[in-house]
């Protein structure tokens, strides 16, 4: 990897810390890592925004958060993240960098339990293009995925995959739900407990990509911030890097993650213990997790296909390399 590619990770770590960490703790407590706190925030807009952070209430779906070395350059006071409004996006941002591939579809889940509150497994809950609302349910969204819900949902989707005239993606699904199946059986004994949940603080919630804006190359407003919410915080590093630095064939670039996961720790001043709990985390929570096939079979749209291949392969990858990537975030 070029000294280019380690600089560019390394600011994609900072941004994902500035974005989970700005209200990181207790909500309205402000930011650890040099940000604006909600207050000063909400004071410099004159509209009230830091007391409804401080409240708890998060500022309305859609708004951009902008770091102040850019800010300043789009018009906003120097020195913080403030807020753009839903909508209005400042003249110079694109949604990608010079040189970025494009995608068809982020390769970011709709995280959270795999079956609808007391409906059956894999049951539709609503739109499930989004998360549940974290805000709503933080209790249920930090329960670790139960593999005898992942079993009942994998025979359903089996059933689904083997139904009428079959293509080249229906034998790939088949054979990785199969896989993933037996993954489970030899692995379910490390479910995270409720006691590794790591620390807590206010998250983007789908940090990936497609919900950056750039000036030139470099990374200048977060989009997108209707799953705004109280959660586990490092897991949103680990999931956004998990997107960034997925190779195609299913491994990760661990040479970018590094230079990545350290620029977060040092932005948030999280320790490698908090790192290596989310990586487990999100570890068991993709080895659980089938948003790509749900949405194909239950919903008819193929919009994430061409994501499968790769996000699949992940999950098999991870598990027999899981003392590799645990070292790549806390090294």
């Amino acid at each position: 990897m070029g000294t280019g590619d380690g600089t560019r990770a390394a600011r994609a770590g900072a941004v994902t810390g500035a974005a989970s960490g700005a209200w990181a703790g207790t909500a309205g407590a402000g930011g650890r890592n040099g940000t604006l706190t909600a207050a000063r925030a909400g004071a410099r807009r004159g509209d009230g925004t830091g007391a409804r952070l401080g409240a708890g209430v998060p500022y309305g779906p859609g708004a951009a958060l902008v770091p102040g070395a850019v800010g300043a350059a789009v018009g906003a006071a120097a020195g913080g993240w403030p807020l753009i409004a839903p909508g209005r996006c400042p003249a110079g941002l694109r949604g990608a960098p010079p040189g970025t591939p494009a995608r068809q579809a982020p390769e970011s889940a709709p995280e959270g339990p795999q079956r609808a509150p007391g409906g059956p497994p894999g049951a539709p809950s609503g739109d499930r293009r989004h998360a549940p609302d974290p805000r709503r349910t933080p209790d249920t969204l930090d329960v670790a995925a139960d593999p005898e819900d992942t079993y009942a949902l994998i025979e359903e989707l089996l059933v689904l995959v083997r139904r009428g005239p079959r293509d080249s993606f229906d034998e790939l699904a088949e054979h990785r739900l199969v896989e993933r199946r037996a993954l489970l059986e030899r692995h379910a004994h490390r479910r995270p407990p409720p006691a590794a949940t790591p620390a807590r603080g206010w998250v983007h919630g789908d940090f990936h990509p497609l919900n950056l804006l750039y000036r030139d190359a470099e990374p200048a407003a977060i989009v997108d911030w209707d799953r705004l919410g109280v959660r586990p915080r490092a897991e949103e590093a680990v999931r956004a890097a998990v997107i960034f630095f997925l190779r195609p064939d299913g491994t990760l670039d661990f040479a970018k993650i590094r230079p990545y996961a350290r620029a977060y720790r040092r932005t948030t001043g999280a320790g490698p213990e908090e790192l290596a709990a989310a990586v487990h985390r999100v570890w068991w929570e993709r080895l659980n997790d089938f948003w790509m096939l749900r949405w194909r079979y239950q919903l008819g749209d193929h919009r994430a296909d061409p994501g499968f291949p790769a996000s699949a392969a992940l999950a098999v990858w991870w598990t027999g390399s899981y003392e590799d990537v645990r070292d790549a975030f806390t090294d």
